[in-house]
């Protein structure tokens, strides 16, 4: 028997130029990964493309924002399991100065945090947006 194949993902921390983080409050419906859950902007890695690139094109289609790959900040690792028993491992970014009032959300509904709440909202988030929401604390990073 062969082990799980490992998905592998990018997600970002972003922060807007209103100084609050940006969050996406999931859908909940069928077939999502933790539906209903708060996470990072981000998704599955796709062919060759390297993890910033990844990143970059996932906050794109899902904001509507480019942040070319090297305007991300890398913050971390993640490797877990997900609820239906895929292993997944991703990198975590983080960028900044992101136009909050010029986004089209594609994807569940964006989620303003100001960096002092942050802390109370770690129990509502998926995973992997916990850990890097963790990192990103544990740095000391202003969020403005």
């Amino acid at each position: 028997m062969s082990p799980n194949p490992v998905t592998e993902f990018a997600a970002a921390v972003l922060v807007g130029s209103c100084g609050r983080l940006l969050f996406q409050q999931r859908d909940n419906i069928p077939g999502i990964g933790y539906p209903g859950w708060i996470s990072l902007f981000g998704g599955q890695r796709e062919g060759s493309e390297t993890f910033a690139q990844c990143a970059s094109r996932e906050v794109h289609e899902e904001i509507g924002h480019l942040v070319p790959p090297d305007g991300f900040e890398r913050l971390g690792g993640y490797f877990g399991g997900t609820p239906d028993g895929r292993n997944v491992r991703g990198e975590l970014f983080l960028a900044f100065s992101i136009p909050v009032d010029a986004l089209v959300v594609t994807e569940g509904t964006l989620l303003l945090v100001a960096r002092d709440e942050l802390p109370t909202f770690l129990p509502r988030l998926e995973p992997a947006s916990r850990t890097a929401a963790r990192i990103f604390l544990d740095r000391g990073f202003a969020a403005a």
